[in-house]
């Protein structure tokens, strides 16, 4: 990504709670047929820049360190997103 340009970010994220966890609902939205960076957006309003790749049909997802909007800090993981028979996609943490 170029300084940041946020109109070379083909992929978006968003998250139903303020952090991800396992078996949680994320909206995916964008072109998913590479990946690259990736905008990423909390129910509580914090927005962060991610990297993320396909494994397949799968999409791994690289959230970085970030605060919630209460403060707690939050560590970085690896997401992988997998799509559910009924469209929406479901956040597992890798190990």
């Amino acid at each position: 990504m170029d300084g940041g340009n946020l109109a070379e970010i083909g992929m978006r994220f968003v998250f139903t709670h303020s952090h991800a966890f396992p078996k949680g609902t994320v909206v995916v939205e964008g072109d998913a047929g590479g990946g690259s960076d990736g905008l990423v957006e909390f129910a509580d309003g914090v927005t962060l820049i991610a990297e993320w790749c396909r494994d397949g049909e799968e999409i791994l997802l690289d959230i970085p360190s970030y605060r919630t909007a209460k403060g707690t800090v939050v560590r970085p993981h690896r997401w992988r997103l997998t799509l559910r028979p009924d469209g929406t996609w479901r956040s597992d943490r890798e190990p």
